[in-house]
């Protein structure tokens, strides 16, 4: 364990010799083109899957007994907060990585998505109180119940999380893996995703990064 951490603390020394700037205009360049990708994928795959009048129930009738947690909500919006860490823990090298990543499973949940639609089994009921009535509210009108398989929420987030807790150690990288635990776990007590959705977001997550790490290895 001790190992780890020296060697966490090296990677982490070797990155702050990287001057930031060059670090965030490589983040916002490649983030731009993952936005880019996202917008045309997710908005497109969503509206052809209202359209289309044939999604699949993919889930468990005694998940819909799982209660609205409202509070949950600030886990699942928290996955903005990881997006912006990025560049103050990777090199410009692997915030590209990561950005290719990001892209390869954008394109492949955008097929999943067309091939096997799906639709949301909870009632899409905002709380009563605030604020959380106008959050739910917003995310209502934001996002369609459809595109659920994979989660892209569990699948962008464990992405990022398991770029940057290669470059952690310790009591660090335990605190990065609760809080992607804690962000799966809200996709579903806030009534936006099912655990399909969940399992099968950690899957192509896993599965694309252990690809792009490979595919470094033997270039």
């Amino acid at each position: 364990m001790e190992e780890n951490s020296t060697s966490a603390i090296g990677k982490i020394e070797i990155i702050m010799l990287v001057p930031f700037w060059q670090r965030f205009t490589t983040f916002a360049a490649w983030g731009a083109l993952v936005g880019l990708v996202f917008f045309i994928v997710y908005p497109s795959t969503n509206w052809l899957a209202g359209l289309r009048g044939n999604a699949l129930s993919l889930f468990f009738t005694w998940e819909l007994r799982l209660p609205l947690v409202p509070q949950f909500v600030w886990f699942y919006l928290s996955m903005y907060v990881l997006f912006a860490l990025p560049p103050f823990f990777l090199p410009p090298g692997a915030l590209k990585k990561l950005a290719k990543g990001l892209i390869t499973t954008t394109c492949l949940a955008g097929v999943f998505f067309l091939v096997v639609p799906a639709r949301l089994g909870f009632p899409r009921t905002a709380p009563s109180d605030s604020p959380y009535r106008q959050i739910f509210t917003s995310l209502f009108a934001i996002d369609l119940p459809f595109n659920l398989v994979p989660s892209l929420h569990v699948v962008y987030s464990t992405a990022i999380v398991l770029a940057i807790a290669a470059r952690l150690g310790g009591l660090s990288r335990v605190m990065l893996f609760v809080w992607l635990a804690l962000l799966c776990t809200s996709t579903i007590l806030v009534h936006q995703h099912h655990l399909l959705d969940v399992f099968t977001g950690l899957a192509l997550a896993l599965l694309v990064h252990f690809y792009w790490e490979r595919r470094e290895k033997h270039a």
